[in-house]
């Protein structure tokens, strides 16, 4: 029997009806006590609303955060004791993932089983740098009896981390690891369409035992909030990750105060299918690839190149599949594709869509799903033949839309992959292993992965090159990010110095 409770919006039990931020250990509003609304994707109503931050707000959390780093216990600790309060963060996570899951899919959208895997995700997150900086070792370099040279790792101050609304929870524990970790004081400025799943960190760090003034958290737009956050001459570090052209703002905001930054910005990766792949794991990885996550994904490979003499095959087994993706509502758990994040986001999607339908051959979707009238929900949709001039081939969509195109030769496929302006993943299919490498270290990507679907390694460098990034996070790039590196160095024996200025 089908359960009724799936056929029909789900609102969860025990929602706030506001949001306020998170300033020096309190919950606190603006202090003009502006807000916002934050919608439900499924129907689009208010179901609440959040402090609205301003520069003043921004301020008040920098200095709490500022107090935390100079005055506090928190950048002091041994790299053990800090490990013991980041497992402790983890556990509670863990312990807290269904919960966590139904507030970041009702937020968000996002299919209730995905939602769960990334609420998971951010334990393994905590976890890992938990390890991690425990584990580290640094360089030390000697000369015998003459010298000693060593790094000394120090915290650099306070982190502002600004969070885009794609799987919110488990990106702001990308940023929160390792800054935490290795001894900063943060201010997380999430983003605005999702609210909710952020709110709950506070009550985590406070039941882990995070120190006052350590975590900051302060809700609102962008560009009142997040450029306040950019530009505070206190925070000497942004990591941010979202909008390429809003990477640029931030670029040159925080260029007078010369910065660090760290920046995962949009993507159109690619995904190369030669002939000799195993063309059902290359189909189910593709689909995968740009559908999972409602196509709200950075590193959808959603430009599919197929070589042509498998193109025709690879079209009609493709859009055969995408359209046995099930869209639904996103708290069941045989939904697959929920709702988009907001009906701006949609109007945008729903845009491209339209132009697509002139620009290649519609196979797929190309509108709303039958029985989804109102909400963000559109249907995984699928053009083939399109010209790599196309809008829909060139600018990012961040949606359930992908476009296919067809290639005779390597270079052919090299080409191709690499005209647009985006650099962060590409995927490539191919049983021949030379091949594989020689594609792999020619192709313009931060990432790539051979013969697989997206498969995250916390140990690799995330980061992209041209309009997709700039540096990179994860394992020890993380540390290094995070961290002020200290060159020491000490004289062995008998001082040998030059000589100035005697007789």
């Amino acid at each position: 029997m089908t359960d009724p409770t799936l056929a029909a919006p789900h609102t969860p039990a025990d929602l706030p009806t506001r949001i306020q931020h998170y300033i020096d250990g309190a919950f606190v509003d603006s202090q003009d006590g502006d807000t916002f609304d934050v919608l439900d994707p499924v129907t689009n109503r208010v179901y609440l609303q959040a402090a609205a931050g301003k520069k003043a707000d921004v301020d008040a959390a920098v200095a709490a955060a500022r107090r935390a780093f100079t005055e506090g216990p928190w950048p002091k600790m041994l790299p053990r004791e800090r490990s013991r309060i980041l497992h402790r963060i983890a556990d509670l996570v863990e312990s807290r993932d269904a919960r966590l899951a139904e507030l970041e899919s009702f937020d968000s959208g996002l299919p209730i089983t995905q939602a769960l895997g990334q609420a998971r995700r951010a334990a393994e997150n905590f976890r890992f740098f938990a390890d991690l900086i425990v584990a580290q070792s640094d360089d030390t370099f000697k000369v015998p009896g003459r010298q000693i040279n060593y790094v000394n790792r120090k915290p650099i101050g306070v982190a502002g981390l600004i969070t885009p609304w794609n799987t919110p929870f488990m990106l702001e524990s990308w940023k929160l690891g390792p800054a935490l970790a290795t001894g900063n004081t943060v201010v997380l400025k999430p983003a605005e369409f999702t609210p909710l799943s952020a709110s709950l960190w506070a009550g985590i760090f406070e039941e882990a035992g995070l120190p006052q003034g350590v975590f900051n958290l302060v809700n609102g737009l962008g560009e009142e909030a997040g450029d306040a956050l950019v530009k505070h001459p206190d925070v000497p570090l942004i990591s941010f990750t979202g909008e390429s052209s809003t990477g640029q703002l931030i670029f040159a905001n925080a260029a007078p105060w010369l910065k660090g930054l760290s920046m995962e910005l949009g993507g159109k990766s690619p995904a190369v299918v030669f002939a000799d792949a195993d063309l059902e794991a290359a189909i189910d990885a593709t689909i995968f690839g740009v559908f999972s996550l409602n196509g709200e994904r950075c590193t959808a490979g959603s430009r599919i190149l197929v070589q042509r003499e498998v193109y025709d095959e690879f079209v009609e087994r493709y859009a055969a599949q995408a359209a046995r993706v099930k869209v639904g509502f996103p708290h069941d758990p045989d939904t697959e594709v929920g709702a988009l994040v907001h009906p701006e986001h949609y109007a945008k999607v729903m845009s491209y869509v339209e132009i697509g339908k002139s620009e290649g051959r519609l196979v797929a979707g190309g509108g709303r799903p039958d029985g989804f009238d109102d909400g963000n929900f559109v249907a995984p949709t699928v053009f083939a033949d399109v010209p790599p001039t196309a809008r829909i081939f060139q600018e990012e969509i961040f949606g359930p839309v992908v476009a296919i195109t067809p290639f005779d030769t390597d270079e052919e496929a090299l080409a191709l992959a690499n005209d647009t302006k985006y650099g962060l993943a590409a995927y490539i299919w191919t049983n021949d292993l030379k091949r594989a490498h020689n594609f792999s270290q020619a192709v313009e990507a931060g990432m790539v992965w051979l013969n697989s679907n997206n498969v995250r390694d916390l140990r690799t460098p995330f980061g992209g090159v041209k309009a997709s990034g700039l540096g990179h996070e994860g394992g020890y790039r993380s540390i290094d990010f995070y961290t002020d590196q200290q060159a020491v160095h000490i004289t062995l024996g008998k001082v040998h110095n030059p000589t100035f200025g005697k007789n």
